[in-house]
């Protein structure tokens, strides 16, 4: 899991550094295809057809669709937000993760876990602050990728039951590849650089290997332990923000990030102790 968020980081400087000069359909398009692309290479001459061959094609379908929601809302809204408010932003995903997710034994998370993640999100709402940025629609496009992604990972964690991970992560972006690929012709920009053109290269790659490290992480533990720590993104993007973009965040947005990871490390350190009493 730290493997697969660490990659992260650097996508999003790649997306918030194209989406000042080319449209977003193609950006998406980009992300899709490239890791589309780059998994089936990997996978395909092991698995062969077995690599559409899902025992749960609407839920697949459904986390494809939902990733292509997350990812259109995200590149519209990180052109307008620094990245270290946006990954803060994001990190109301896995609050909403542990917050719906069942533990082992079908029970719902408890009062303990249920008080970290409200703590949680008032860290999220430090970063926010809804009077100076909640009227933003960039925020609300935040929030909105958040809850999506948020669904994603929950229907990954349930459908990784059923399927081979590189099934999971092949119809991550399948959905969003075709979408965007019969949009393209209309909005295509020739990469201006050889450097755009790595950037736009970069971006399957990335996510790709990142989805598929989540993907594997979600196979081996419990929802409400791995998904906190996507904390770690913080650390990437508050580097890449100040060194790319001169971007470097403020008292609260630090005071506000630190309630979030000392909330989700609780609900890591409380599972596991839940998990060690049985």
């Amino acid at each position: 899991m730290c493997a697969g968020v660490s990659m992260f980081p650097f996508m999003n400087a790649a997306v918030k550094l194209l989406g000042a000069e080319y449209p977003v359909a193609q950006i998406v398009w980009a992300r899709f295809t490239g890791h589309l692309v780059v998994m089936l290479l990997i996978f395909l001459p092991h698995y062969g057809r077995r690599l559409l061959a899902t025992r749960r094609p609407a839920v697949q379908i459904g986390r494809s669709l939902l990733m292509l929601i997350s990812n259109l809302v995200f590149v519209v809204a990180i052109a307008r937000v620094p990245l270290a408010t946006a990954s803060a932003i994001g990190f109301t995903s896995p609050l909403l993760v542990t917050g719906i997710t069942k533990t082992k034994g079908n029970a719902i998370v408890g009062i303990r876990r249920w008080s970290a993640v409200v703590i949680g999100f008032v860290g999220a709402l430090l970063v926010i602050r809804p009077g100076a940025g909640m009227h933003d629609p960039a925020v609300l496009l935040l929030l909105l990728s958040s809850a999506a992604y948020a669904l994603y990972q929950i229907a990954t964690r349930w459908v990784s039951f059923y399927d081979d991970a590189a099934i999971g992560i092949v119809f991550t972006a399948l959905l969003g590849s075709l979408i965007m690929t019969m949009a393209l012709p209309f909005v295509f920009v020739m990469p201006r650089s050889a450097f755009d053109f790595l950037l736009f290269a970069s971006l399957g790659l990335l996510g790709g290997a990142g989805h598929y490290l989540v993907i594997r992480a979600f196979q081996s533990g419990p929802a409400a332990v791995i998904a906190p720590l996507g904390y770690i993104e913080l650390i990437g993007t508050t580097i890449l923000g100040y060194a790319i973009f001169g971007n470097f965040p403020d008292l609260w947005t630090w005071i506000g990030a630190a309630i979030i990871i000392a909330s989700g490390l609780y609900i890591a350190l409380r599972e596991r102790h839940r998990r060690a009493a049985r």
